[in-house]
């Protein structure tokens, strides 16, 4: 019983910081504070109560729209606080309540911002991804999995691979292929994971990333130059591996075999 009130109090709080983490998605990319000033209804600009901001619930019971003027609200930001809580659930489930489980569900915050901001806006904010470096660096110390050698490989491989990737697409078509954002999130990402988390995140994300761009280029009938951001194929690659990336790379190796 007590261990169901944990998981239920798990998802709740993880619930509220995907609130806060959809003022972030909303207001990082305009170059707005994200502590003040408080919500608003972007439509009639009434500042919205602390009883209609209950994470999902308040959703529910409005019907999705403006208490003061009736505009919809979009269906992601309850959407965004449910894959938050979840994250958060799945956090305590594998780590428990212990100082790696914080960092890892930090880490899977910021990366729930930048795929959302760059889904929409084709950018990843330095705001989160610089800073992130060396504080994701910092918290290696804490991680009984990663080294702060493995950490500093990590960052090193992260940025400098597609550094190099981007460098040698830009040397062959004279053309930017990969942006500088990607380069600082998979620097972010290998300050955790470590240089194995790495060389994981650039497969998953590259085989993940060509069947959606083919799917996509299929169904919409557009050609090969369509652009497809690739900050959210790099997160899926980085969270896979926190959660499964040992029984992912030996299921692999066996396959190889």
């Amino acid at each position: 019983m007590y261990s169901y009130l944990l998981e239920i109090i798990t998802f709740i709080f993880g619930t509220c910081i995907g609130s806060f983490l959809n003022v972030c998605i909303y207001r990082l990319p305009a170059s707005k504070s994200i502590v003040h000033p408080r919500s608003m209804c972007p439509e009639c600009k009434n500042m919205i109560r602390s009883y209609d901001n209950i994470p999902i619930l308040s959703y529910l019971l409005l019907k999705g729209k403006c208490r003061y003027c009736d505009a919809v609200i979009s269906f992601r930001y309850p959407l965004i606080e449910i894959i938050t809580g979840a994250f958060s659930l799945c956090v305590f489930l594998k780590f428990g309540l212990t100082l790696e489980g914080l960092i890892y569900f930090a880490f899977i915050a910021s990366l729930i911002v930048i795929t959302f901001i760059d889904l929409d806006h084709r950018i990843i904010p330095d705001v989160i991804s610089l800073p992130g470096i060396p504080i994701f660096f910092a918290a290696s110390f804490a991680l009984p999995s990663v080294t702060y050698i493995d950490s500093l490989i990590g960052i090193l491989t992260g940025g400098g691979s597609l550094f190099l990737v981007a460098w040698i697409y830009n040397l062959i078509t004279k053309k930017e292929g990969m942006g500088g954002g990607d380069i600082k999130l998979l620097a972010m990402i290998g300050a955790l994971v470590g240089w194995k988390g790495v060389l994981f995140t650039i497969f998953v994300s590259s085989a993940v990333g060509t069947l959606s761009g083919i799917a996509v280029m299929l169904q919409t009938k557009k050609n090969m130059k369509l652009a497809i951001p690739f900050g959210p194929f790099l997160a899926i690659g980085a969270v896979l591996y926190i959660f499964y990336g040992s029984r992912l790379i030996y299921w692999y190796l066996n396959l190889l075999r």
